[in-house]
């Protein structure tokens, strides 16, 4: 089977290399730049088919680099997704199958091992710019998992106590959110100036288009699709601004730059909740609309320019990929979920697996293997403010390729493939092991003294 579509395919004469030569004639190893953006769909860039948001700068990533038309989030929600893709594993294995919140007293296990952390051990600068969603107490911050500096809002902006965090401490408890994406921004090219001397990884995690949306007087109407569209091409300043900085310290051939989203788009929010294209669902649920994310990477003189990859990849193949490319060992010590995609990128080769599991939770809902995906039987959700109603299905058999949106189910014509698919998916799962209990991230409150006051009055 093709696994890439190359346009300019000439450019396939150029040998790949993975090292350029700094100034002082040595090797040096390349930088990488992670920008993740806070749910945003599959619709929502012009080199995804949005025909309403103009995405320059992010337009060019796919112009210059690779295009990836089947690339996956470990969760359809912001935290689980968020630790899958720092440590190459599945979020089930850290018990982390809910959002953390600020009154969460837990967060993901300082025993687990990001990118940050492999990264030391060639000396790499490492900072986080934005949202963090892993847990605000100081053993789950950023500084304790591998991280040099970390500025940002730790929670989901619609969440209490909106603060701007600097390392482990309180820097302001006043934030102007409709700055937010330009103040990050700011951070981000501070972190490359600093450490441009230097290999150096960035995980740039944008607060937006995370509703509340805010967006700066600059880009105030911009779009053609309302408040959604004018955050999404600040966004798009944004990335112009970080490949600009790059190019000025003459960086931009010696780094990997990589956008993507944590989840897809929350579509219960409307006109502020972004869109699928043409997927089905949307964020909180394993349909490709909650799970199947835009993602990019350029790296010139690497990357082919123009390429596409049609095929399975994932959030989790970072890690492992990451430490490829750097000569770095990944954890012996625990399963790494995700694969080394970096022939893909480099043109010499193919990810070594075509399998998903999809989660909800900790409830495994489905699974792919190649262009076929199955999906277990739903009974249906009434929606309420923060989920969308989504009515029962039977068991889904889907081939991917054909039908990208998730409309034709085979199940019913081709039950023998089902079978065998959905008895791999439990086998898949078997090989996991026992996984641990999901964290606990908030409790109830306990009225029980306004409930006694309120029977006193009658």
């Amino acid at each position: 089977m093709k696994k890439m579509v190359f346009f300019l395919p000439v450019l396939l004469l150029i040998p790949p290399k993975l090292y350029n030569q700094n100034k002082a004639g040595k090797d040096r190893l390349p930088n990488i730049i992670h920008i993740f953006a806070d749910d945003l769909g599959y619709g929502d860039l012009e080199c995804f088919g949005a025909t309403d948001i103009k995405t320059p700068n992010i337009d060019r990533l796919a112009q210059e680099g690779m295009k990836f038309t089947s690339f996956y989030s470990a969760s359809s929600v912001c935290s689980p997704s968020r630790a899958a893709l720092l440590t190459g594993r599945y979020p089930q294995r850290m018990g982390i199958n809910q959002v953390f919140f600020p009154e969460s007293f837990t967060g993901m296990p300082s025993e687990e091992i990001t990118i940050a952390e492999i990264l030391k051990q060639q000396s790499y600068a490492t900072g986080i710019v934005g949202k963090w969603h892993l847990g605000h107490r100081e053993k789950f911050l950023p500084l304790q998992q591998g991280f040099d500096s970390y500025f940002g809002i730790p929670y989901s902006n619609d969440m209490e106590s909106v603060v701007y965090l600097r390392n482990n401490e309180v820097e302001s408890f006043s934030v102007d959110q409709r700055y937010t994406t330009r103040t990050y921004t700011e951070e981000a090219l501070h972190f490359i100036e600093r450490n441009s001397e230097r290999p150096f990884f960035l995980y740039l995690a944008h607060t937006m288009p995370h509703v509340p949306l805010y967006v700066s007087e600059k880009f105030k109407g911009s779009s053609e699709r309302g408040l959604y569209g004018d955050v999404i091409q600040e966004l798009d300043w944004s990335v112009g601004e970080v490949l600009k900085k790059l190019e000025a310290k003459g960086l931009l051939e010696n780094t990997l730059v990589i956008f993507s989203s944590d989840n897809g788009p929350w579509l219960v929010m409307e006109d502020h909740g972004g869109s699928a294209g043409p997927l089905r669902e949307g964020k909180q649920y394993t349909f490709e609309g909650g799970m199947r994310v835009p993602t990019l990477a350029m790296w010139k003189g690497k990357i082919v320019p123009g390429s596409v990859f049609e095929d399975l990849a994932t959030q989790m193949d970072w890690l492992p990929t990451i430490a490829s490319l750097t000569g770095t060992e990944i954890p012996k010590d625990r399963p790494i979920d995700g694969k080394d995609i970096a022939p893909v990128l480099l043109g010499t080769g193919d990810r070594q697996d075509d399998s998903f599991l999809f989660f909800s939770g900790a409830e495994l809902q489905g699974y792919r293997k190649g262009d076929w995906k199955v999906k277990n039987a739903y009974a249906g959700f009434d929606g309420n403010q923060w989920v969308k109603k989504v009515a029962p299905h039977d068991s889904l058999l889907i081939h991917l390729k054909k039908d990208i949106g998730e409309q034709q189910n085979l199940y019913r014509s081709q039950k023998d493939r089902a079978r065998i698919l959905f008895s791999e998916m439990h086998k898949e799962l078997k090989k996991m092991g026992p996984l641990p209990p999901s964290q606990v991230v908030r409790r109830g409150e306990d009225n029980s003294h306004f409930t006694y006051l309120e029977g006193k009055e009658k």
